[in-house]
């Protein structure tokens, strides 16, 4: 009896490492998300069971509090249990959640890390989230708080000037209260902005502008989740460092394909 909390990396199925392939060979029965290629399924023994759990903004195959009490259920018969999460399970992936009702139940549990979209997606698009003289500091930022909250918990009067990169995950739906937000509280209109969606996948395209701008480029080019919102200087080093879609025909949108 044991669960893996294992992050399945950021889209491509090659950037799972190790560790997390091993925990899904091992597994009896695997969990697994919307965000993670389902191409990791392969790994898979013969005769596991595989569940999907995965979520989507207006819908979900489970609520997350039935998905906890399946992963008890699962590893309370004796089963070795591998939840299946895309990026890493502790950042923005509920896996502190599903953690603490496993520690509740008192079944043993590991945690695998994967690597995170916000870092993730901006390298593939040719962006460095820090760099010397430019960005000194890199800061991951939900885009999509609980529906039931009354206030927000974003201290925007504090992380729109403290910080010089800030990634935004999964926001299109809110881009323009990010943009707007930014702007009231002393970030400049004209700070560069990118927006990645299915970073580091065969599907990754870049849209680029200003938090002036952006909102207007991204519903011109109906721009959708999962995406990261990138903010910050470092965006312009794109142009240089685009190795990824130069690959691919340099898949970027400046307000017109190109």
């Amino acid at each position: 009896m044991k669960v893996y909390l294992v992050g399945a990396g950021p889209g491509d199925p090659k950037l799972i490492t190790v560790r997390g392939v091993e925990c899904i060979r091992e597994a009896d029965v695997i969990l697994y998300d919307r965000l993670a290629n389902p191409q990791l399924l392969d790994y898979a023994k013969e005769g596991a069971e595989l569940l999907y759990v995965g979520k989507l903004p207006d819908r979900h195959s489970l609520p997350q509090e039935e998905i906890n009490a399946l992963l008890v259920a699962q590893a309370l018969q004796g089963k070795v249990v591998t939840r299946l999460k895309g990026g890493d399970p502790f950042v923005f992936g509920r896996g502190g959640e599903e953690a603490l009702a496993l520690r509740k139940h008192g079944i043993p549990y590991e945690v695998v890390p994967g690597i995170t979209a916000g870092i993730a997606a901006p390298a593939y698009a040719g962006i460095p989230v820090t760099q010397r003289h430019i960005a000194s500091s890199f800061a991951i930022v939900t885009g999509h708080e609980c529906p039931g909250k009354e206030q927000s918990s974003i201290r925007w009067d504090k992380i729109a000037t403290a910080v010089d990169t800030l990634a935004f995950y999964l926001g299109v739906k809110n881009l323009p209260l990010i943009c707007e937000q930014l702007i009231a509280h002393g970030r400049a209109a004209d700070t560069p902005v990118a927006i990645i969606h299915w970073g580091t996948t065969a599907e990754q395209v870049t849209v680029q502008g200003t938090l002036a701008t952006i909102t207007a480029i991204a519903r011109e080019h109906n721009v959708q989740n999962p995406s990261i919102i990138l903010v910050g200087e470092v965006v312009n080093l794109r142009e240089q460092l685009h190795w990824f879609d130069s690959e691919r025909g340099n898949l970027t949108w400046n307000g017109s394909a190109r």
